[in-house]
């Protein structure tokens, strides 16, 4: 199962790769033309245009208001992602189990493996290859999303507060806040899963620090952008992956186990003493 997600994430990223490879960094005007450009980015540049005139041409009320938008709209997919990975982690003691037990790498031996693991995944009702399809759905979403405000000349020279869209945060505000807003999703993350590694514990820390200064060096719109989505994934998560009401129901779930297995245990002990008799 897992060469199959594998196989499948790497041809959904293969494809994304080619459809985005007919990007170019030119700035996007009526006049762009291909699915990529004149299809999809220009739509969504001229969306955030639009927005932003609702708003007396306040650019960057547009970009927020835009972007709030497109994460609504991918927002189911989120949540399917998001619960198919809590079923996937919620299964991880059981398969390093099976891991450990069939240990040897012989073919018999690892046959018995991906039987053992297939029924694991049947019983819990997890697909494994299901989560990552949302992915690969989003992934050319939120790109386009980036490339409207990146290539559009009016949304990265216009103002908002104490910005110039076209440049730099002159006070490290909107840095800050993304990376903020990051490391806070990722910890959430973290913790509503039922073991840690020092994988995860590396990329609950490393991302925040590469957007710090990847927004450091880019013009205030992406900053912006990457604030927003950011703060968006943040609540998104704290509403449907609640760490804590995640761990809540783990341990009730876990104490409603060894209630059950207490049972049986009385239940046989009865079981044998009536035999004696």
């Amino acid at each position: 199962m897992k060469k199959y997600r594998r196989i499948l994430l790497m041809l959904g990223l293969v494809g994304l790769v080619l459809l985005l490879s007919a990007c170019s960094n030119n700035p996007i005007t009526s006049n762009s033309t291909g699915i990529w450009d004149g299809l999809i980015v220009l739509n969504f540049s001229r969306a955030i245009i639009w927005l932003s005139h609702l708003f007396n041409g306040s650019y960057g009320l547009g970009i927020i208001v835009f972007t709030i938008l497109v994460r609504i709209v991918i927002l189911p997919l989120m949540i399917f992602q998001t619960r198919s990975m809590r079923r996937t982690q919620e299964v991880q003691p059981q398969l390093k189990a099976l891991q450990k037990k069939y240990s040897s790498r012989d073919t018999e031996t690892m046959q018995k493996l991906r039987e053992e693991q297939q029924k694991l995944y049947s019983e819990a009702g997890v697909n494994p290859v299901a989560g990552c399809l949302p992915l690969i759905v989003q992934l050319p979403i939120i790109w386009a999303l980036y490339q409207a405000i990146w290539r559009t000349e009016v949304l990265r020279t216009g103002s908002f507060l104490w910005l110039k869209l076209g440049d730099k945060d002159p006070y490290f505000v909107l840095p800050i806040l993304a990376a903020v807003f990051t490391f806070f999703s990722s910890w959430l993350s973290m913790k509503s899963q039922p073991e840690s590694s020092g994988m995860t514990t590396m990329m609950t820390v490393g991302m925040p620090v590469v957007i710090f200064f990847t927004a450091l060096n880019v013009p205030s719109a992406l900053s912006l952008y990457w604030v927003i989505t950011n703060a968006f994934q943040a609540g998104q998560t704290l509403t449907i992956q609640n760490p804590w009401k995640i761990k809540k129901e783990r341990d009730q779930k876990q104490q409603e186990q060894l209630d059950h297995e207490r049972t049986v245990k009385k239940a046989m002990k009865r079981a044998r003493k009536s035999r004696r008799k």
